[in-house]
């Protein structure tokens, strides 16, 4: 599957199928690369936070998500289609317009082109050559590799140390993982809060917030969290970890995915809005501007009660989290909503108006017909494609590796598990 939708959107994507032009082709590719991202960073959080808080109680989810963060070893492999936009021979958008653009890096990243800006959008060049020491094509790359490296070492790490105590059973595996998990912390707020300025931030160049990444970082939880219950449960369904993973623990992981994926994710992207929203500063509102158009407007208030109004009335009782069925409906609802935050948070693009005009009518009613492509093909096998990839490399890494840490010091902890 994960093949075909690859070709596919290929296929869609170099014949410029269903009006797909090559900077909406990235964008897909972008969301849905970030998308299997994002599950594999929240898995490694959900890793590295059990040893640096000496949790009990984890030891019997722990190799699942163990598993599934394992998978940032390939996080470079989803580099290579920008590598390959950037060899595609020059950056140069036609007409200035970045939603139609060339092949080449200035139709993902405007700042790549900084001459097509100069010329067809002079207010944003100004901000945006002010940053050229940050967004540059070298240092963008260096960047990247730094993040995936790290990415990559650290979840093969974890996984590959908690897979030789198996072995031996010694307890001072556990202290090093214990001593590694702060540093990994650290270097885990920075990697994700600049990946997410440079991957996602940075498609619109002139905009910046403090706070994004820290609302990546929830999104990161959303994702990693619902697919740790839902593949858990599935293995489950096959006989695996019968037993072992009980209703205690899945209401503390509907618990994590309650607090962080629906009341965290609300709350930063609440401050986020407020604070530009009361200061009122054209390169700033310009991006919220651009999802309150034409039909993005729709896809907000779908957004804002799809991730949170209504999983927060589902999941907020105890006894939800405590039922297997109902769980594993709302990790499937909550991980297609991370998706679709990521949709958000990557396509629109904001109108030319935005910086200039008088009244904030005056853009809604210039782009009244704004249309959001959410329904375009290309979406759809473009998940298939790198989705089925992701869940091909889980699946089959599931099925080789032992999927409880049976000789953790701690285990019988997890084993005894009860909610007070």
């Amino acid at each position: 599957v994960g093949l075909l939708g690859l070709v596919a959107s290929a296929v869609i994507g170099l014949g410029g199928m269903f009006g797909v032009t090559p900077t909406f082709f990235m964008k897909s590719y972008t969301q849905n690369y970030l998308f299997v991202l994002s599950i594999s960073l929240g898995a490694l959080f959900f890793v590295f936070i059990q040893h640096l808080t000496r949790a009990g109680w984890s030891t019997t989810v722990r190799r699942p998500a163990e598993v599934i963060a394992a998978n940032l070893k390939w996080a470079w492999v989803g580099l290579v289609p920008f590598a390959a936009l950037w060899l595609s021979g020059g950056g140069h958008v036609e007409g200035g317009d970045h939603s139609h653009g060339a092949w080449g890096p200035g139709a993902l990243f405007p700042w790549a082109d900084l001459e097509a800006m100069k010329a067809h959008h002079p207010d944003e060049y100004k901000i945006v050559a002010a940053k050229s020491a940050y967004l540059n094509s070298t240092f963008f790359w260096i960047r990247a590799v730094i993040y995936v490296t790290f990415w990559g070492v650290a979840s093969t790490w974890f996984l590959r140390t908690s897979l030789a105590q198996d072995a031996t059973g010694d307890v001072r595996i556990t202290q090093r993982m214990q001593k590694m998990a702060a540093p990994t912390a650290i270097l885990f707020a920075l990697t994700i809060t600049f990946a997410a300025f440079d991957w996602i931030m940075s498609l619109s160049p002139a905009w910046f917030s403090t706070m994004f990444g820290v609302y990546f970082f929830c999104g990161c939880c959303t994702c990693g969290f619902a697919t740790m219950i839902i593949a858990i449960l599935r293995v489950q369904s096959f006989g695996r970890l019968q037993g072992v993973v009980n209703r205690e623990h899945y209401q503390d992981l509907g618990k994590l995915l309650f607090a962080f994926g629906m009341i965290f994710w609300a709350y930063i992207g609440f401050s986020q809005y407020m604070l530009i929203w009361y200061a009122n500063i054209p390169e700033e509102t310009g991006w919220f501007l651009a999802r309150q158009i034409g039909g993005w407007g729709t896809l907000s208030f779908v957004l804002l009660f799809g991730h949170f109004v209504v999983p927060f009335v589902a999941l907020i009782s105890k006894w939800t989290k405590r039922m297997s069925w109902y769980l594993m409906g709302a990790a499937v609802w909550m991980l297609f909503f991370g998706w679709f935050d990521l949709y958000w948070l990557v396509m629109p693009v904001i109108p030319e108006e935005a910086m200039s005009a008088k009244t904030y009518m005056e853009v809604v009613e210039a782009n009244a017909d704004e249309p959001t492509h959410l329904f375009n093909p290309l979406n759809f096998t473009m998940l298939a494609g790198v989705g089925g990839c992701f869940l091909w490399l889980t699946i089959r890494r599931m099925r080789n590796t032992t999927l409880l840490a049976i000789r953790d010091p701690r285990l019988h902890e997890g084993l005894a598990f009860e909610n007070q």
